[in-house]
């Protein structure tokens, strides 16, 4: 079975920093393209950034210049760096893994951590 196990999250202050991890199981990771989502409290899901398979990176605009997401596939994991942290970035944060081969796609999510932004 497929796993995606996020962490990292936590309570931290405005202006402050995290760094969430999510490892990933029984997949070949590295044709994986990766990205991080979230979801605050009575809003949608949202896309936070993507990495390829190829390592090539997106962003939503608003968070550019603050967060970045990388993947080390030695180690199944992808990263995601939150600098300058405000409260309205307090959310459940989701990995999510996607391939697409010919007629076939594979997604996969993870059971979230949630970062609280506050003082």
């Amino acid at each position: 079975q497929v796993q995606l196990v996020e962490s990292g999250g936590g309570l931290v202050q405005p202006g402050g920093s995290l760094r969430l991890s999510c490892a990933a199981s029984r997949i070949i990771f590295s044709i994986y393209d990766m990205a991080w989502y979230r979801q605050a409290p009575g809003k949608q899901r949202e896309l936070v950034a993507t990495i390829t398979s190829g390592s090539s990176t997106n962003y939503a605009d608003s968070l550019k210049g603050r967060f970045t997401i990388s993947r080390d596939n030695a180690k199944n994991t992808v990263y995601l760096q939150m600098n300058s942290l405000k409260p309205e970035d307090t959310a459940v944060y989701y990995c999510n893994a996607n391939t697409v081969a010919g007629m076939t796609s594979r997604n996969f999510w993870g059971q979230g951590t949630q970062v609280t932004v506050s003082s």
